[in-house]
């Protein structure tokens, strides 16, 4: 499955929308995307599992980079 991490690059600054990034995991679950991520110094908001029409939406924008967990 692929998930979308929503993240902030701090993990002491309070979050700002503005400020937020996003990378793709591939991986078995939202669990195994955060023991992925865990050693990074990245605060994460959110974890959404893509599928069908999204999935397409998002493979096709230049910030698709897909990582495996």
């Amino acid at each position: 499955m692929i998930y979308k991490v929503y993240y902030q690059d701090s993990l002491t600054e309070m979050p700002v929308r503005e400020n937020t990034k996003v990378l793709f995991v591939e991986a078995e679950s939202d669990l195994a995307v955060r023991r992925y991520l865990k050693d990074r110094q990245i605060n994460i908001e959110f974890i959404q599992m893509l599928e069908g029409p999204y999935l397409e939406y998002e493979k096709n924008s230049p910030a698709f980079k897909l990582e495996n967990a």
